[in-house]
């Protein structure tokens, strides 16, 4: 009996094996669909990840609001449906203004950056080939760069037309009207249902898990939130501040494309360390073809000294301690989320490693707890056993 048992048990491991195998076969054969089918099914759930996302960032301003409208009995009862409201308005106010007074001069000064930029390269060419054959910036290296330069026209890689055609693909692929339209609905829809889905969200977790699960999962939710809302919050208003004070600065020194630059730097400063080197980089090139080499030094001067004023007090007061990871988390976090999920990755990448962090940390927390409890539990048997030496 034993023997077929286990003859029984035998054949039922090969047959499992077997059919893994079999399994794991068929989905590397079928990869290709299989990631067809995944790249199908993000692309219809896009709208609701985009409406997720626009919920999420107008949530504090939402809650705010509400508590204000709480105020009054009179609006008390249709608070959450007033706040939502006049958020949106407020998003779509926003959102007019900056088309109709920002939009034009950004793309004014871009086409015309585009348009005499050879223009701007032969000016500061024929300056450096002015100099002295002794300068250094005559040395081998800087001409062969020029003579690189001069190949490549910008053009052929940056026009309106080609812009259009870009913008137009990225629409057609990401989104589009009806996306958008879904996006917005869904996210209004979120935002007025907040309450009832945190609810659910809690029920459902208190009544599957035991309720020392559901209290940290609680915990690092409400933790999660706290890192995400402080950081995505924060660097967008300070990305406005510094954008806004560039820009003064830079029209006040008379740098050309002001306003294009200061929104530059603006908003790859929402990219911690290495967003604003290269925004100021790219803005110190352009500066020195549209305004010459001491223009350029001058711009330099006082960007460098608003980027440590927002690093050592804006940014601080603004962001607060919302992720505490140390600097070198943050460039590891920065380079690892650009090289796999581009620059969304290099933005989102320092508050998913914080909060990976907080999880660590318990973690280590935890063990040693359970470490120091076995060492006093050793310590009292002994001290047990020392007390039964001493009465034998």
């Amino acid at each position: 009996m034993r023997e077929k048992r286990r003859s029984g048990r035998k054949w039922l491991y090969w047959f499992s094996l077997a059919l893994s195998l079999i399994i794991i076969y068929k989905v590397l054969d079928s990869f290709s669909s299989i990631t067809g089918w995944i790249s199908r099914f993000f692309s219809v759930i896009t709208p609701f990840v985009i409406g997720v996302i626009i919920a999420y960032i107008l949530y504090i301003p939402s809650k705010k609001i509400e508590k204000l409208l709480n105020k009054s009995k009179i609006l008390k009862k249709k608070s959450r449906g007033l706040s939502v409201f006049i958020v949106y308005v407020m998003l779509f106010a926003i959102i007019i203004m900056a088309i109709r007074f920002l939009v034009p001069p950004l793309i004014s000064s871009f086409q015309d950056l585009v348009t005499n930029f050879q223009a701007y390269y032969v000016g500061i060419r024929d300056k450096i080939m002015a100099l002295p054959e002794d300068s250094i910036l005559k040395s081998d290296y800087v001409i062969d760069a020029l003579n690189g330069v001069t190949s490549i026209k910008i053009e052929d890689y940056i026009n309106l037309e080609k812009i259009t055609l870009y913008a137009q693909g990225i629409l057609s692929v990401a989104s589009g009207v009806l996306d958008v339209f879904v996006a917005f609905v869904v996210s209004i829809y979120l935002l007025l249902e907040r309450r009832e889905i945190v609810e659910f969200c809690k029920r459902f977790v208190k009544a599957n898990f035991k309720e020392s699960v559901y209290r940290n999962v609680a915990r690092y939710f409400r933790k999660s939130n706290e890192i995400f809302c402080g950081f995505l919050v924060g660097q967008l208003t300070d990305a406005i501040v510094v954008g806004i004070l560039t820009s003064i600065a830079m029209s006040i020194m008379g740098v050309k494309y002001a306003v294009m630059l200061g929104l530059f730097i603006g908003i790859f400063n929402m990219i911690p360390y290495f967003g604003a080197i290269i925004a100021v980089v790219i803005s110190i090139f352009i500066t020195l073809l549209t305004g010459g080499l001491p223009l350029a030094v001058e711009m330099t001067i006082v960007v460098i000294i608003l980027q440590q004023v927002d690093a050592n007090i804006i940014n601080p007061k603004i962001v607060g301690d919302s992720v505490k990871i140390s600097p070198l988390l943050v460039i590891l976090s920065v380079t690892i989320g650009g090289a796999y999920f581009g620059v969304l990755g290099m933005f989102l990448g320092v508050p998913v490693v914080g909060i990976l962090k907080l999880f660590i940390d318990d973690y280590v927390k935890y063990k040693e707890n359970v470490k120091k409890a076995e060492l006093q539990r050793a310590n009292s048997m002994d001290s047990n056993f020392s007390e039964i030496d001493k009465t034998e």
